[in-house]
């Protein structure tokens, strides 16, 4: 499902921010294929940053192998093959990492998040299991695009505490999903229509976490490396006090 109207071009970086000795983040960012990845580990020594790495890798091999065998003769269908194969690598990133952390008592219960975009004409399929973010930034609007799997979020929305009361709670860092401490996670998949213009934001929390959704548009409109070095800038004069990642994809006209 090629669009050839629309030009779609990345950035992004990663930085261990100011109080962690080991970056566990990972990210990937390749234009050619379509696919943009941001993975948050987690786990003691340097587990975390295993999983993160092995989780990215395993979902850029299963779509690059994969995109490609995808029909475009039904829009519907394949967007459907799309949506299933971006889900069937996360869950084999899942597979794969419990599998490591089985065999290494080392790596026992490391996990990460993992967060994956990937285009499919004018169409951007996402894979959500954690709390790194998706951001959309439309006519100078910025939406958050996909749902943090953390008990604070599963609390307010079942009404159990109030937004004030999230703020000061105690399971701030507690997440509900994870890449890699079980054999299978349940993936939040869904499509996007893309227009010319958009420029969509992937980060961590070490990033978000610092970030109020109305600062997003002004930095992003820096565009480019340039807006991914000022928002890494920006957590890290603000405490970094977590790796800090960002991810962002630009979709213009030809």
């Amino acid at each position: 499902m090629p669009d050839n109207s629309l030009l779609i071009t990345s950035a992004g970086a990663t930085d261990v921010g100011r109080r962690r000795q080991v970056n566990q983040d990972c990210f990937l960012c390749d234009d050619e294929i379509g696919l943009w990845v941001v993975a948050d580990g987690m786990g003691g020594h340097a587990a975390g940053e295993v999983a993160s790495r092995e989780a990215v890798d395993t979902v850029f091999g299963m779509v690059k192998r994969g995109k490609p065998k995808i029909s475009s003769a039904d829009r519907e269908a394949s967007l459907r093959a799309a949506t299933r194969l971006l889900e069937g690598a996360v869950q084999a990133a899942t597979y794969m990492v419990y599998g490591m952390s089985e065999l290494d008592a080392d790596k026992s219960g490391m996990g990460t998040t993992m967060t994956a975009m990937m285009s499919m004409g004018d169409v951007f399929v996402t894979a959500q299991v954690g709390d790194s973010r998706i951001y959309r930034v439309r006519n100078d609007n910025a939406e958050q695009l996909t749902e943090d799997h953390t008990l604070i979020n599963w609390q307010l929305k079942q009404g159990i505490i109030t937004q004030e009361e999230a703020l000061t709670s105690k399971h701030k860092n507690v997440i509900t999903r994870a890449v890699g401490n079980r054999e299978y996670v349940q993936v939040d998949t869904t499509g996007v229509q893309v227009e010319a213009g958009d420029r969509y934001l992937l980060c961590s929390d070490g990033l978000h976490g610092y970030l109020e959704l109305e600062e997003i548009p002004e930095l992003v409109a820096l565009g480019g490396q340039r807006a991914v070095d000022e928002l890494i800038d920006l957590a890290n004069s603000r405490g970094g006090k977590d790796n800090i990642t960002a991810v962002l994809v630009e979709v213009s006209k030809r």
